[in-house]
């Protein structure tokens, strides 16, 4: 049996539109957030969760709410990070007594860790391209907070991804202590490989084994 359904989560004014997908065999919940410029809908983003929904991994998708009300500037974070706590509670309340994790691609990502940061409970991060600078801007890192986390933590990253090449965000993880970086040989920031043409849903699925068995080990 698979519960499947269209939710709405309440941020601060407003509500916003996720997808909530329940396997039976469920073990674990993985909320997950759309980068900056797509949406909880986007097939990248669907296809892997359908892929971690099949390995026994419940998911949660959300929209922001500058994407909610059809703006293109992705919220600041402060209420970036409100709409994660409110997407966090609601998979809690779905998903009660399972370790529920917070995910993100890219901007999704980044927020989740900076909400985690500022005292969101999770049972551990997984970055879909962590974006650590804007692309060709080394010199503006974005992973400060990222020292104060003391949860297990997985950044996927492709070896062509301009917002964070392996031998910048190597030193970043290996100062974490606690966190895993696995490397996609050749993928850039949407994890497109060179010379491999896949739709965005499969891209997304290719990456559930990965992420599935990061969280089995960590909660092992």
């Amino acid at each position: 049996m698979h519960l499947s359904q269209n939710i709405r989560i309440v941020v601060e004014d407003g509500t916003v539109s996720g997808a909530f997908a329940r396997p039976a065999d469920a073990v674990a919940t993985l909320v997950l957030a759309p980068g900056a410029g797509s949406s909880f809908d986007h097939p990248f983003l669907i296809g892997f969760s359908e892929a971690m929904n099949a390995v026994g991994v419940a998911t949660l998708r959300f929209n922001f709410p500058y994407r909610e009300a059809g703006r293109r500037l992705p919220d600041r974070s402060p209420k970036a990070i409100v709409a994660w706590r409110a997407a966090m509670a609601a998979a809690t309340d779905l998903s009660p007594d399972e370790p529920v994790w917070a995910a993100g691609k890219s901007f999704g990502g980044r927020m989740a860790s900076m909400a985690v940061a500022a005292g969101m409970p999770a049972a551990g991060l997984v970055f879909l391209g962590y974006p650590l600078h804007p692309p060709g801007k080394p010199e503006k890192l974005r992973d400060e907070h990222l020292y104060g986390i003391d949860l297990p933590m997985l950044f996927v990253q492709g070896t062509r991804d301009p917002f964070g090449t392996p031998d910048e965000l190597t030193p970043v993880v290996d100062r974490i202590g606690a966190a895993t970086l696995q490397l996609i040989d050749e993928a850039n920031h949407s994890f497109e490989v060179r010379g491999a043409k896949r739709p965005p849903a499969g891209v997304g699925a290719s990456l559930a084994p990965i992420v599935a068995e990061f969280m089995r080990v960590s909660v092992a």
